[in-house]
């Protein structure tokens, strides 16, 4: 996919997770995790600007996805340190979700292409390609926008009024 898909994927998983933070009444989080996965949805194509790794290659894994929420669940571990031992294991997981879900999200909106992905590489070979669309397809790419809009705005509505209850 290209970049308006990955970024309407990343919208489309981040939803129920930035509904729940939403509701439990960390507004500035939720809205700050939706803008971060939207930043984070293209880091795994980064791999077609550094030499010697694979396009879909280590970077379209669950390893590293695993990687890159484990980062950002030590940064918010940093960032949440100063206010005390909850608010630092509250942003951590909170770093680790939007890192994890974001970069799963890029290789799922992968998935639909006949390129496919090989996500537990170099584990398993097994290999998934649902076959739907080719990357550059505009009408499958500004379709997942469509729908990650539609689901982060479902989930800012919903979660608003319920907290408005």
């Amino acid at each position: 996919m290209h970049r308006e898909g990955h970024i309407g994927a990343a919208s489309l998983a981040y939803a129920p997770v930035g509904f729940v933070i939403f509701v439990v009444e960390f507004e500035g989080a939720a809205m700050a995790g939706a803008v971060g996965a939207g930043l984070l949805a293209m880091v795994p194509d980064y791999d077609q600007r550094v030499p010697g790794i694979t396009h879909r290659g280590i970077t379209h894994t669950v390893w590293f996805a695993a990687l890159v929420g484990i980062a950002l669940g030590l940064i918010g571990l940093a960032i949440g340190s100063s206010d005390g031992i909850l608010a630092a294991i509250g942003l951590g997981v909170f770093g680790l979700l939007v890192g994890t879900v974001t970069i799963l999200s890029h290789i799922a909106a992968d998935a639909l292409t006949p390129m496919g992905v090989e996500p537990f590489a170099p584990v398993r070979d097994d290999h998934y390609s649902y076959d739907v669309a080719r990357a550059a397809n505009p009408i499958a790419n500004y379709g997942l926008l469509a729908l990650g809009i539609a689901a982060s705005g479902v989930a800012l509505v919903v979660g608003n009024a319920l907290t408005n209850i």
